[in-house]
C-alpha cells in the first residue's frame, strides 16, 4: 500500500466570512483521499486589502494554494489579481456560479460575507446547544457548566436528560447533574448562579413507575433502585440539596416535557431579560 506523503503544501481557505462553505467543499474533496496529510488553514474575515495581501504572501511562502469563497466581487477580483502577481495558484469556488446566477436573474449579488450563517443563525445556535448539552449530560464535565444557560438536577429517572435534549433543540445550552444518595454533588453546582439551577422533583409513586418500567424494559433486577422506601429517601435527600443551594424546585409529576420546558424558560426570561431575544424558545 502506498504511503501517504508528508510535508505537503497547505490549502488556504480564504473567505470574507468564517470559511464554513469553503471548508465543507475542501474537506468533501480530501475525504476521497484517505490518510492524506494535506494541511488545511482557514483564513476568515478577509475584508481588507491588508488581510488579503497577508494571506497571499503566506501561501507563497509555504508554496500552498488558495481556495476562496469571496462573495464581495471587488475583493474576489483583487485576490485573483494578487495571486497572479505573486505566482500563487488560486481556486475560485464562488465567482463563476455567482456570475452565472447574476446574469441569469439580471441582478447584482448583495455581496454580504457570512450571509448564509446570518440567515441560518438559529440552526447554528441549535447545533451548538445540542453539542453542549450532550457533552454535559448526566454529570459529564461538571466542572465546566458555567457556560450553561440552565442546569437541571435531580435523582435518577426524574427526566433530566429528555428535558435537556428537548430544550437544547430550541437553542438552550443545558447541563444536568444527577443527585446520588449520600454522595456530595460537584462543587460547581453550588458555584454557578443559582437562578439558573432547577431541581426536578416528582412524586414517589410516579418515580417508582418510571423505574419499574425501566427494569421491565431491560429485564434487570434493580433491587433497591425500584424500592419505594429507597425512592422516598432519595427524593428527600435531593430536596435537601435543592434547598441548600437555593435552587428553584420544579415538580414534574405527570407533566409532559413541553410543559416543564416552558415553565423553566418563562422563569429564565423573567430572571434574565436578555433571553427574551433568544431565538427558538420552546
Amino acid at each position: 500500500m502506498e504511503t501517504a506523503k508528508s510535508n505537503l503544501p497547505p490549502i488556504y481557505i480564504v473567505s470574507g466570512g468564517k470559511g464554513i462553505a469553503g471548508e465543507i467543499m475542501v474537506q468533501s474533496t480530501l475525504i476521497q483521499f484517505p490518510d492524506n496529510r494535506i494541511p488545511v488553514v482557514i483564513v476568515p474575515d478577509v475584508i481588507t486589502d491588508e488581510k488579503l495581501n497577508e494571506a497571499v504572501a503566506e501561501a507563497r511562502r509555504t508554496q500552498g494554494i488558495i481556495v476562496h469563497t469571496m462573495v464581495d466581487t471587488q475583493m474576489r477580483v483583487k485576490l485573483k489579481q494578487r495571486c497572479a502577481e505573486m505566482g500563487v495558484k488560486e481556486i475560485d469556488m464562488m465567482g463563476e456560479l455567482s456570475d452565472y446566477v447574476s446574469q441569469l436573474l439580471g441582478v447584482e449579488p448583495v455581496c454580504v460575507p457570512g450571509l448564509y450563517r446570518k440567515v441560518n443563525q438559529q440552526y447554528f445556535d441549535r447545533i451548538t446547544s445540542i453539542e453542549f448539552t450532550l457533552s454535559h449530560d448526566d454529570g459529564l464535565n461538571a466542572n465546566k457548566i458555567f457556560d450553561a444557560d440552565v442546569v437541571l438536577t435531580g435523582v435518577s429517572r426524574v427526566g433530566k436528560t429528555p428535558l435537556s435534549i428537548y430544550m437544547a433543540m430550541f437553542g438552550w445550552k443545558v447541563a444536568n447533574i444527577p443527585i446520588i444518595p449520600d454522595l456530595e454533588p460537584p462543587s460547581s453546582l453550588f458555584e454557578i448562579d443559582n437562578r439558573r439551577v432547577f431541581g426536578l422533583t416528582i412524586s414517589a409513586d410516579n418515580l417508582l413507575d418510571h423505574r419499574q418500567k425501566r427494569a421491565e424494559r431491560y429485564r434487570n433486577d434493580l433491587g433497591s433502585y425500584a424500592n419505594y422506601t429507597q425512592i422516598e429517601y432519595e427524593l428527600d435527600y435531593a430536596t435537601r440539596i435543592f434547598r441548600r443551594g437555593g435552587f428553584t424546585i420544579v415538580d414534574v409529576t405527570h407533566k409532559p416535557i413541553e410543559l416543564t420546558a416552558n415553565e423553566i424558560i418563562r422563569m429564565l426570561i423573567d430572571r434574565f431579560p436578555h433571553y427574551e431575544q433568544k431565538r427558538g424558545g420552546a
